[in-house]
């Protein structure tokens, strides 16, 4: 029986590298993480060379907020088609929006906003609202459509954000803790109380499909060039940088990236850039074994992890 297989017949996870060195990398990564009691997914692939490491990076997860990246890229390519106008406005009241901490979701009187600057909302601070406000243009079942007319077979697009928060109200009320708790509880028993946490009826993705959407954004292999180039450049004023980017942040390195946050899970997919020219996209999926909103550690595992790839994959 090979390493790969051992390992899955113990239950953990999977892991590829194109050679023993990265190999070497994939599996200090996932014990790393299995350390922390983080289970999970992770894959790194170098956009030009094709070299890759990784592990668990077929399994299917809910997306959080990453579900948001697919979202843009489809109302983007609307937009560049002359379907839907960048700078339409589009008033959002707050006794109708979206839960959420950032941006609109957080305002207490109705706003108007263009389109184009509600993808910036999306994107930068994360925005709830702003996304919802986008689905009401571009619905659910479109965008999951149209992601299935590019051939992305691994991602499925199935509620709007604000169903994630209604999923948790109608398990546990309006308390959070508990809600926490039964997604820890339910992580541990292979259960799903909370819907939106159950990859059969979330917004889902795996690592390789989030991978495999990257490199086509980035070499301009979907949708249009106009809708990727501003995909990468929204991607790119992310304002969160605790984990992917965290220990990857000098003059000479770019992050373009998207978190996505839900009770016990903490994500990120995006693509670090060099001068040197080198390009390198991530997914990491991330459930937390134990109550904390906040885990800094495990943040910092997914940086160390986005750290030790991109090392191990550079030219």
């Amino acid at each position: 029986m090979s390493p790969a297989e051992t390992g899955a017949a113990h239950g953990r996870p999977v892991c590829v590298g194109d050679d023993g060195a990265l190999m070497d990398v994939a599996e200090a990564v996932a014990a790393d993480w299995a350390a922390l009691g983080v289970r999970g997914s992770f894959l790194a692939l170098n956009l030009d060379t094709g070299t890759r490491l990784g592990f668990g990076v077929d399994e299917s997860m809910p997306l959080a907020s990453v579900a948001k990246v697919p979202l843009a890229l489809v109302v983007l390519d609307r937009i560049a088609a002359g379907e839907l106008d960048a700078a339409r406005p589009v008033t959002v009241d707050p006794a109708r929006s979206s839960v959420g901490s950032t941006g609109l979701s957080a305002f207490r009187h109705p706003a108007t906003v263009a389109v184009g600057d509600l993808l910036l909302l999306m994107l930068s601070v994360s925005d709830n609202a702003a996304a919802d406000a986008l689905f009401d243009l571009v619905q659910v079942a479109e965008v999951d459509a149209r992601l299935r007319a590019w051939g992305c077979d691994g991602i499925r697009m199935r509620h709007r954000m604000n169903h994630m928060y209604e999923c948790a109200v109608g398990a546990a009320g309006n308390d959070f803790s508990l809600a926490l708790e039964l997604a820890v509880r339910d992580e541990r028993a292979g259960l799903a109380t909370i819907e939106t946490l159950d990859p059969a009826r979330a917004n889902s993705g795996s690592a390789a499909a989030l991978v495999g959407l990257l490199r086509r954004v980035w070499c301009d292999e979907i949708a249009v060039p106009g809708a990727t180039a501003e995909l990468r450049r929204l991607m790119g004023s992310q304002v969160f940088t605790q984990r992917l980017a965290c220990d990857l942040r000098a003059d000479s390195l770019r992050w373009s990236g998207k978190t996505g946050t839900f009770l016990h899970l903490r994500h990120e997919i995006g693509v670090v850039e060099a001068e040197s020219g080198d390009r390198v996209a991530m997914a990491a999926l991330t459930r937390a074994g134990r109550r904390a909103a906040l885990a800094p550690d495990i943040e910092l595992a997914m940086g160390a992890a986005a750290r030790d790839a991109f090392e191990a994959l550079r030219g």
